[in-house]
């Protein structure tokens, strides 16, 4: 670990470069280029005034109600999402190839996603192994042969990328269901502009705050032909949600009616919600309740979530889905191993970005190396999300590798491996001093009359020392995220 003595302040003495990647700084210890205002800046601060910043920082996300909920947290539900004070930066030439390559991927995905629920080429080909389809979780036989309005499977998609230790970007994992952590980012950018006015405005930072209306034109992409102006909701499970305070934040920048299942109703296959003037037909849902419980006539008989016959109006084609019901099946992590195939299957173009490599314990030769060498991979259960069901083999005990042995053994098409990857790291102000934590990135894609990515995303950070567990629920927190003009 080579530490920074050649910093002009005090803030960089105990800041350590490691085997990673760092954002800020290169091999040299030098700041890299499109770093050196922000370092020049933070140089002339003292650590007094930075924690002033922080502490303005903490109080406008406490005001503006921007919490998160930690389930099986004893301490207590809500807390204050963690705020880095230090923004993570992306030059303009890197961007221009992470959206190309984002384009690129969801085009493909969706492509698949299409073809699976009507000619299954793909399968037929053996481009991808029929079993797994048939073996997902998420594979919805009720969306066989159902059209989509305008093909589009996944309007909104969050695709999380690490960068490896020799600089280039990767996608560790898509997530095309419900993906979360938007408003975070946009909340990051507003508290930004209130605790370092002049150094946003200086930096030429592209804007993200047009958000809201892009996804708002991408919602109305998916409206049923013929309804000029359709009328737009976003369906939350309700108040207690973890992300509660994002579906109430997003419907606010659309400016259109959060609503909970018990709001809507099914009449002669049209969807209702019941106003204060009587009922009003919606055209479009951007839904953040999972599949099993949109709709208990069809999902999971318990929800009381969803609404009845949503499925049979959907399949009529008079209200639209973001995102479409069965999208699960490309954001299994199974699946994730197959995507530069499947980019190459239905673009005839090689992968912009590269996946992580990654070993399916369902394959009888990758389950005896995982088993073998559990202690120096990461283990990851295919279906779930936010950093639960997985092992980080470098940091666990013997015990917890044996029981993780046993959990494969017993279910191999359950599980992935993945070489453990060093994160890059970014300066992040933690407990009055600056240091190195690892990183990554989500930024959010929006497909509707066509693909649009806001500049940027969701920068997030592993606050304890050493951790590569990035996941708020799993303790980390998150950053701007500045690209540059």
């Amino acid at each position: 670990m080579a530490h920074l003595h050649e910093a002009p302040t005090s803030h960089f003495d105990q800041y350590s470069l490691g085997a990673a990647y760092d954002e800020m700084f290169g091999g040299d210890g030098q700041p890299r280029e499109h770093y050196r205002s922000l370092f020049e800046r933070l140089c002339d601060m003292s650590i007094a005034e930075l924690q002033q910043r922080q502490y303005a920082a903490d109080r406008a996300f406490l005001n503006q109600g921007i919490t998160f909920t930690v389930y099986g947290d004893d301490e207590g539900t809500e807390k204050i999402f963690p705020y880095d004070l230090l923004p993570r930066i992306i030059p303009a030439h890197e961007w221009d190839v992470l959206e190309r390559g984002l384009k690129q991927r969801i085009t493909a995905l969706n492509l698949f996603i299409k073809d699976v629920y009507h000619d299954g080429h793909i399968l037929r080909d053996r481009v991808v192994p029929r079993e797994l389809i048939r073996s997902c979780k998420h594979y919805r036989r009720q969306m066989e042969g159902v059209r989509v309005p305008h093909d589009i499977y996944v309007a909104v998609v969050g695709t999380d990328l690490i960068r490896m230790p020799d600089g280039s970007f990767a996608v560790l994992e898509d997530n095309l269901r419900v993906p979360s952590g938007v408003s975070y980012m946009l909340a990051n950018r507003q508290v930004m502009k209130q605790v370092f006015p002049r150094l946003v405005q200086t930096s030429l930072v592209r804007p993200n705050d047009h958000y809201g209306q892009t996804l708002l034109s991408t919602l109305r992409a998916l409206a049923p032909r013929g309804r000029q102006d359709p009328n737009i909701v976003v369906l939350t499970p309700g108040v207690y949600n973890s992300a509660y305070f994002e579906h109430a934040f997003l419907a606010r920048a659309m400016g259109v009616t959060l609503v909970e299942g018990r709001d809507l109703l099914v009449h002669n296959n049209y969807l209702y919600m019941r106003d204060t003037s009587g009922l009003r037909r919606v055209d479009v849902i951007y839904r953040r309740v999972d599949d099993d419980f949109l709709d208990p006539m069809h999902f999971r008989k318990d929800s009381q979530l969803g609404i009845a016959g949503l499925l049979n109006v959907y399949r009529s084609g008079n209200v639209g889905l973001a995102n479409a019901i069965g999208t699960g099946i490309a954001d299994d992590k199974a699946i994730y191993a197959f995507v530069p195939q499947i980019i190459k299957y239905y673009l005839d173009e090689d992968a912009i970005i590269h996946n992580v490599e990654t070993y399916l314990c369902s394959d009888d030769k990758h389950l005896d190396h995982v088993l073998t060498n559990i202690e120096r991979l990461v283990v990851k259960a295919v279906g779930e999300s936010g950093g639960y069901g997985m092992l980080i083999g470098e940091q666990s005990t013997k015990a917890q590798c044996d029981d993780f042995r046993d959990r494969v053994r017993a279910d191999p098409r359950n599980y992935i491996a993945q070489p453990t990857i060093q994160l890059s790291t970014a300066p992040c102000f933690v407990d009055g001093r600056v240091e190195a934590r690892h990183v990554d990135l989500r930024p959010y894609i929006l497909y509707g009359d066509d693909v649009q990515i806001v500049p940027g995303g969701l920068t997030r950070v592993a606050l304890k020392r050493g951790s590569l567990v990035v996941n708020s629920s799993q303790g980390g927190g998150s950053k701007d995220t500045w690209v540059l003009q």
